[in-house]
């Protein structure tokens, strides 16, 4: 599990290596402006690879940045604490937060404690409320990504106190079991995908709300998104402090046992596929993916196809290169600014 600091401090960052969103004071360029909203949902207290996607994202301008949820882990999951997972998430992401110099702490915000209790019962929070006022504004053209790379209680919960919101944004989720005649399970599978099982009355509910898009990067894609402890070492650690910060989180994690020499950061999709994309006719070009009728989500995890119910998209494979190289490139640059 990520580590969860007991007090968030300033890290030493002088006052003139503080910044907030929207601003980019380590380019010698302005950047081109945002070209969609993103609210961000992970459960920061899990896997430490949600550090690498919040990292990439701030550092990557052109997505306008509404909000960062902090979502629970499930009850009862080995990288969980003793306490209360969201309030955990918060305090790592604001620690993020603090050794970047960043400060946008209004940004984080505290999802559900815990999982729906039924389908039509939302956890109402600050993140739900947040998720609501966000997508019913009437003052801006720029499209709505939600980028979840955990459980989907908050959006679920949002959806179920406005239903409006679901035609008014796009979900790209990291989750999800493989789909039949796409790909296999991986050997010793977790029954239930690891992040469908955080809530899985919530990935029902979304996958059954008829006007919302979804862009699925299910788990036979979110695994392949490995890089070597070499590549952590010379690109991320070697980077300045933050990346030896990331590179000790993942560290810590391979060296419980006997792991291999990789790891999969697989929540980085969510920047690759909403900001890395094709410069006429956007889209994610390099990175394929199949439509298909959304299916219904059993309550085994499993997928039930549905006949005429509005299409999804399912990646297949995401573009490792320009995901990985663009994040290792906007950490060099950034930490070397922070360095001067």
């Amino acid at each position: 599990m990520t580590r969860v600091p007991e007090i968030v401090t300033d890290h030493g960052i002088a006052a003139e290596k503080r910044w907030r969103i929207g601003e980019v004071p380590w380019r010698d360029e302005e950047p081109f402006p945002p070209h969609a909203r993103v609210l961000v949902d992970n459960d920061f207290s899990g896997d430490p690879d949600d550090l690498f996607q919040i990292v990439h994202q701030v550092l990557t301008p052109t997505l306008e940045i509404r909000g960062v949820i902090c979502s629970h882990l499930r009850d009862g999951d080995p990288w969980a604490g003793d306490g209360d997972s969201a309030a955990d998430a918060v305090a790592v992401a604001r620690d993020v937060f603090a050794r970047m110099g960043l400060l946008s702490d209004e940004l984080i915000l505290k999802g559900a404690s815990a999982a729906l209790g039924s389908a039509d019962a939302p956890q109402d929070s600050e993140a739900a409320r947040a998720i609501i006022a966000e997508a019913m504004r009437d003052d801006t053209d720029l499209p709505l990504f939600y980028l979840a790379g955990g459980g989907l209680t908050d959006l679920a919960s949002a959806y179920l106190i406005e239903p409006r919101i679901a035609s008014r944004l796009t979900l790209v989720w990291i989750g999800g079991a493989e789909h039949d005649g796409l790909a296999v399970p991986p050997l010793n599978a977790m029954p239930i995908e690891y992040n469908l099982l955080i809530d899985i009355t919530a990935g029902q509910v979304l996958f059954d709300a008829h006007d919302l898009e979804i862009w699925q990067i299910p788990r036979d894609v979110y695994r392949q998104c490995l890089v070597s402890e070499a590549e952590l070492r010379r690109r991320v650690a070697a980077a300045g402090p933050l990346g030896r910060h990331l590179y000790v989180e993942i560290r810590q994690i391979m060296a419980l046992g006997r792991m291999p020499e990789s790891y999969a950061l697989g929540d980085s999709p969510l920047v690759l596929v909403t900001a890395l994309r094709s410069t006429f006719e956007p889209d994610s070009t390099s990175s394929p993916y199949v439509v298909k009728p959304t299916p219904q989500l059993t309550a085994e995890g499993a997928y039930r196809p549905m006949n005429g119910t509005r299409p999804m998209r399912v990646y297949t494979s995401v573009d490792q290169r320009l995901m990985f190289e663009d994040f290792y490139l906007k950490l060099e640059e950034f930490e070397a600014w922070q360095a001067s």
